[in-house]
């Protein structure tokens, strides 16, 4: 392999790994949410929202650390909103996400134009370094693909061993999942179906609302109507690739990461691609995933089923 080509598979490995964070954050919680038996289509309105949160906090404030959990706090609040529409006025939970994805994109742009004025220039916000691992960053190969990241990858990473741990090794994990595949035995056996089924529900938004942060604060360091470009149904997609497994979810926002990074690396090499194929492959793994190809048995059985409480 030549200094050239050790080069770019270098930066394109790298660059696949950054931009996997935000959709994997965002996977994660959705993982939660889906083993409980909610659909959170709403997941692209809530990293928008997110990354408004985190946009104006970090403006505000001059605290990039304060931006990047202010997207957090900001999709909480969405979250409490969408568990209340999906679980306890019953309604659809495709109709509601889809419709809060359209309200969440006006209401981004009214807000944004309010705080930043309709003819002010948006501003950059500072952003977080790349935090080079100590001697695990001078590593050959594996250093600077994946141990010069900014910090928000690492906490990312932590989560997915975390997230695996909850909900496969303990007794809230056992109980989310039992709502999933059946509340009525569930409730029989002394479960709180709707309470575990909101928790779900916040997660889902909490790790939106991270994923909004973590694309304002360690990836573009701006805000803009079209920040988002899909990343929420692309992390919908990972969650049927990862087959509903935080562990699996990990490898599947590789690559889906993978395959956005490529159109950009390939940027310093002539090819005889057009420059919209390479874009839309994240966008076709997404369909292939979401037309049910891979994951369709594993999928919960009440997977966006409503519950009410028999009296």
């Amino acid at each position: 392999m030549t200094h050239l080509d050790a080069a770019f598979f270098i930066g394109w490995l790298a660059a696949a790994i950054r931009l996997a964070g935000p959709v994997l954050l965002a996977a994660l919680g959705e993982i939660y949410a889906e083993r409980a038996g909610v659909l959170n289509i709403g997941l692209e309105g809530t990293i928008l929202l997110g990354a408004l949160s985190s946009y104006l906090a970090a403006a505000y404030t001059g605290s990039t650390l304060l931006g990047f959990f202010a997207g957090g706090a900001g999709g909480l609040l969405v979250g409490v909103l969408l568990a209340a529409l999906y679980l306890r006025a019953h309604a659809s939970q495709i109709v509601v996400g889809i419709v809060f994805n359209i309200l969440a994109a006006g209401l981004a742009s009214w807000i944004y134009s309010l705080a930043i004025g309709s003819t002010g220039t948006a501003a950059t916000i500072p952003m977080f370094a790349a935090w080079p691992v100590p001697l695990l960053s001078s590593l050959p190969f594996i250093g600077p693909v994946l141990f010069t990241q900014p910090w928000p990858l690492y906490l990312t990473l932590a989560l997915v061993f975390i997230a695996h741990f909850g909900l496969f090794h303990t007794r809230f994990g056992l109980a989310l999942r039992a709502v999933g595949e059946n509340p009525k035995a569930a409730h029989a056996a002394g479960l709180n179906v709707l309470k575990l089924r909101t928790w779900g529900v916040l997660f889902s938004c909490l790790g939106a609302g991270l994923a909004g942060g973590y694309l304002v604060t360690a990836q573009i360091g701006l805000f803009r109507d079209n920040v988002v470009s899909g990343q929420g149904f692309i992390a919908l997609a990972i969650v049927i690739f990862g087959r509903w497994s935080p562990l699996k979810a990990l490898l599947a926002a590789f690559i889906f990461g993978a395959a956005d990074a490529l159109q950009l690396s390939l940027q310093v090499f002539e090819s005889s691609l057009p420059p919209q194929v390479l874009l839309a492959l994240p966008y076709l793994l997404t369909i292939l995933a979401m037309s049910g190809v891979v994951g369709r048995t594993l999928q919960p059985r009440a997977l966006t089923q409503p519950y009410r409480k028999e009296s």
